[in-house]
Parts: C-alpha cells; structure tokens; sequence
C-alpha cells in the first residue's frame, strides 16, 4: 500500500506540464530559455497565459498527490514521503527521460496540503523576496528556508520539519546552476524575455 502510493505520487508529480503544453504550441520549452519545464521559463518563453496554466497544474500535482494519500490513510513519516516522491517527479520525469523541472511550485502544492498555515505564511515571503529583488531563484530559496524555520518555530512535529528540510535540499540542489549564475550576476531577472525559439 505504501509503495503504490509512492509510486503513485512520483507519477502524478512526473506529468510535465510545461513541456507538453510548450509542445502545443511548437516548442521544445528543454531547448530553450534555461531548458526547464516550469513556469518561469515558460513565462520567458511563451507568456503569461501559458505559464499560469502551468503554475496552477504543478502547484496543484503536488497537493493532489497528498491529498488522495492522505484520503488512501496515509499519515505522518508516509505522507511526507508522498510529497518527496511527487516532487522528485517533477525534477525527473519518467516521461522525459529522468529530466524536469526544479520542483518549486510542486514543492509548494505539497506544503498547501500538508500545512495551509506554514504554506500561506511562507508564500508572500517567497514573492517579496522576488519582487524585490527580482530573481524568481533567490525567491524561491529564501521561501524555501522560510518554510523550514516557520514550521520549526510553530512547533510542527519532526517529521514534518524533516519533509521540508529534504525539499528545500532539492530547491537548493536543482538551482545550483542559478546559484553560480547569481554569485556571477550573470542571473536572468523577472521579466526577462528569451530569444524566440528558432
């Protein structure tokens, strides 16, 4: 019971969403831009529409996968696990070869679901911190470590706080290249178009 639903939840989390909707349109969104599949690059590449669809599909992935867990009577250490799983979906995608996103959006629908209160506090943290500064990468980050230290103050229980220690590790280990690039200045910024993909 507890493999399938971790099964399960690493192939929910695996539908890529921004490359299939970037196909759609006629793009290879992983040859373009960053090359990744979320929303950000989609942005960059293809616009606001598409790249809201695919925000709200990887927020949403991520919390459906808790959601039907917690409905299968899966909870504590497992439910975490399920939120892992999904979002090491996202990050390597059975359907693309072991490649994908950096899991952010999926990370966040996984923390909607399994603490609304850490989630809704850490959210506009996340968003100022990009707002400001204007690297979707720092925002990310920065919400990421939020999380982890709001949900250690609030007294969140071990196993919750250890789920958000192993996705902000994830957060931190997709954006490596983001962070060389920040540490360089050589970061692309909020708004920044890519060229059109030839």
């Amino acid at each position: 019971m507890e493999l399938a639903a971790l099964l399960l939840a690493y192939l929910f989390g695996a539908i890529p969403a921004g490359a299939w909707l970037a196909r759609g349109y006629g793009v290879d969104i992983q040859k373009v831009g960053s090359g990744n599949i979320g929303a950000t690059n989609v942005l960059r590449t293809l616009g606001v529409g598409p790249a809201l669809l695919v925000a709200a599909f990887d927020v949403l992935k991520g919390g459906i996968a808790v959601l039907v867990a917690r409905w299968a009577g899966l909870e504590g250490p497992l439910l975490g696990g399920v939120a892992v799983a999904a979002v090491l979906g996202h990050n390597y995608s059975v359907f693309l070869r072991f490649t994908g996103g950096k899991g952010v959006a999926t990370s966040f629908g996984t923390l909607l679901f399994l603490d609304p209160g850490v989630a809704l506090l850490t959210f506009p943290v996340g968003v100022l911190t990009m707002l400001l500064t204007r690297f979707v990468s720092a925002g990310s980050m920065v919400g990421g470590v939020t999380a982890v230290v709001l949900a250690f103050a609030m007294g969140r229980p071990l196993w919750f706080v250890g789920t958000l220690i192993l996705l902000v590790g994830l957060i931190f280990w997709t954006h490596r290249e983001n962070i060389r690039r920040l540490q360089q200045g050589s970061e692309r910024r909020l708004g920044e178009k890519v060229p059109p993909p030839r």
